[in-house]
């Protein structure tokens, strides 16, 4: 009996494997960073499917006036878990996904600093946002806006409640964002920790990639902006259960403590949104402009201001909520003095295109989209700069379409730019160039068609957050065109996901450097070995892998230094 119990133990190791070997459990128990940036990054997508269908239910009901798509109800919870979905969800994961694939191979790194941290990061991303969006099973979605306003959001408590019992709508949002918040501060802990002690040897701070430099001021912004929205929203969660008060005026409460504490993280929330991308079309335009960048130091640098200034300016959020004068006037200024470093920017990258040998692959015409339509958003955003012309707009469609060019014609436009010139490395495949022609002028026509009408309908009067309006304002016509715009981009993102499939199903081979880059990542496998490098890199200047590939040019730099 017991020689045959050994026989079947042995049979048994032999023929069998544990979970963590099979070809699921290698992605489910991993600490890899690659393969947790993979998953980050398909995470994000499919939350941006999501957050997708929600504005095409928004721009249905609006497409008329009277619209009898959804219900009042239904219709705030939508318009919620829209802007929720779409900003902790899709681009804040997805830019991190990035950050993880790519940072620890740019900088000649095996890994994060902490894989069991990096990985604990991912599954409280995912916990936190199945968690949030499960609430539409309850008929219980978060209802009060993406920004929570208290004493909004407090509406259910009754000012003479002893013990408030509200309904769970807002909860799921105070909850699932708190976990999303410790990912984040998981992450960016991690971050920072690998880029300044796991360089390979020679690559000073200021031989980095520009990519590493926006992760590592994303990294520090979040550092410090996260504990302002989890102090803001545990003060809520103790008015909404505990009766404390802390936003109620009549009790000695302050309406404008959640506003200034919720924006005080929020306006940082942007530029962790957007400094990424700046780091992605920071590495793609070289390339395919056959230059190096211009002004290096000038662009790192000026994401480092960026990243300074953004926790000056949260106040222009509130200048109709009746700041003192001295404050809206610093507001103002410290708001506008933001616009210089990204400014330096668009120069610099237009001063890379400038006489270099462009090649209009994908992944430039969507970094070369990014620029037209950042700008766009950012000249608008100067605009509400302006205290008088904020008075006028402020709560109007007007903010609406900025804040829209800035984090779509932005932020996913660049990271559709960073998915193009990724994946053969990801993959060692290519996606198909002529999908990927239709899907970038399908979304430039749409965004356009959807967010520019939107600056009108604000000057014309039409306020944000509306289920509903009447016919005789004069705002039918705009509202259709940004209703049939918005479908335009589903189109888009269909034309992606299909593309995706096809590439990752019969795209063309890709070789190790399929763009001939400059960066240490594609001077890997596609995709990379478990190790990534068999023997740490020596970085001798800005562009290591530009310097490997052409070592008489390398040679002339040293001798010449």
């Amino acid at each position: 009996m017991a020689i045959r119990t050994i026989s079947d133990s042995t049979t048994t190791a032999v023929r069998g494997k544990s979970f963590s070997e099979t070809y699921l459990g290698t992605w489910l128990t991993t600490v890899d960073h690659k393969k947790l940036g993979l998953m980050y990054i398909v995470t994000g997508f499919f939350f941006f499917l999501v957050g997708g269908m929600e504005a095409l239910l928004i721009r249905a009901q609006l497409a008329q006036p009277d619209g009898k798509v959804m219900s009042p109800e239904i219709y705030n919870q939508v318009f919620t878990m829209h802007g929720t979905t779409m900003i902790f969800l899709f681009v804040m994961p997805t830019l991190a996904g990035f950050g993880n694939y790519v940072v620890p191979l740019m900088i000649g790194a095996r890994d994060m600093a902490f894989p069991r941290m990096n990985a604990f990061g991912y599954w409280a991303v995912l916990f936190g946002g199945v968690f949030i969006e499960a609430s539409f099973l309850f008929g219980a979605a978060p209802n009060g806006g993406w920004f929570m306003y208290a004493p909004l959001s407090e509406a259910k408590c009754g000012l003479q409640a002893v013990v408030c019992t509200p309904g769970m709508n807002a909860d799921f949002w105070i909850l699932g964002t708190t976990m999303l918040g410790v990912s984040s501060i998981a992450g960016s802990l991690n971050f920072v920790v690998t880029m300044f002690k796991l360089r390979a040897p020679g690559m000073s701070i200021n031989r980095m990639p520009l990519f590493c430099w926006m992760i590592m001021v994303m990294s520090f912004l979040l550092l410090f902006a996260l504990p302002s929205l989890t102090a803001a929203s545990v003060l809520l969660l103790f008015d909404r259960h505990l009766a404390t008060n802390f936003y109620q005026y009549a009790f000695g409460g302050d309406p404008l403590l959640w506003q200034h504490l919720f924006w005080s993280f929020g306006h940082p929330e942007v530029y962790i949104l957007i400094l990424p991308a700046f780091g992605i079309v920071s590495e793609v335009l070289p390339v395919f402009s056959r230059k190096p960048i211009f002004g290096y130091t000038f662009v790192a640098w000026s994401g480092v201001a960026i990243g300074f200034l953004s926790f000056t300016v949260w106040a222009h959020h509130m200048f109709a909520v009746g700041l003192p004068p001295i404050a809206q006037s610093f507001f103002a200024v410290s708001t506008t003095l933001i616009a210089i470093p990204t400014a330096v920017k668009i120069f610099n990258w237009l001063a890379t295109i400038f006489g270099g040998k462009i090649s209009f692959k994908s992944p430039m015409i969507f970094a070369l989209g990014f620029i037209a339509m950042f700008l766009i958003g950012g000249l608008n955003g100067v605009a509400l700069a302006v205290v008088p012309f904020d008075y006028q707009v402020t709560d109007s469609y007007f903010v609406v379409s900025h804040i829209h060019y800035v984090l779509f014609g932005g932020s996913a436009l660049a990271i559709f730019a960073g998915v193009f010139y990724w994946f053969p490395k990801m993959t060692g495949r290519f996606m198909d160039e002529r999908l990927a022609q239709w899907q970038f002028w399908t979304m430039m026509v749409g965004l356009n068609l959807a967010f520019f009408p939107m600056h009108m309908l604000g000057l014309l009067g039409m306020p944000r957050r509306i289920y509903t309006y009447p016919g005789n304002l004069g705002w039918n016509d705009m509202n259709l065109l940004s209703t049939i715009g918005a479908f335009l981009v589903g189109v888009g993102a269909i034309i992606f996901l299909f593309n995706l499939i096809k590439s990752l199903k019969s795209g063309v081979p890709a070789p190790t450097d399929p763009w001939d880059a400059f960066t240490l990542e594609w001077d890997t496998a596609s995709p990379p070995k478990a190790y990534n490098f068999l023997t740490l890199p020596i970085v001798r200047s800005r562009r290591p892998f530009y310097d490997k590939k052409n070592p008489e040019i390398a040679d002339w730099k040293t001798a010449t230094h």
